[in-house]
């Protein structure tokens, strides 16, 4: 798998476990860890751009990933 590719499921799986804990006990933890600043903007467009990168890309993706060699 390409770097790009690796550091984008660990961005949606942030984003994930965020949600998760956000519905289940109500606390944010991006924002506990950067503040309500432009940073935790930035952190969520880049899990909201990685989220896209992996559904357009999903097909190369499996096929760098699970290919036989």
């Amino acid at each position: 798998m390409k770097t790009l590719d690796v550091i984008c499921y660990l961005l949606v799986l942030v984003g994930a476990l965020n949600w998760g804990l956000v519905g289940i006990f109500e606390f944010n933890l991006v924002d506990f860890i950067f503040g309500k600043t432009f940073i935790d903007k930035i952190v969520y467009t880049l899990v909201g751009a990685s989220a896209v990168y992996l559904i357009l890309g999903h097909n190369g993706i499996k096929m760098r990933c699970c290919s036989k060699k």
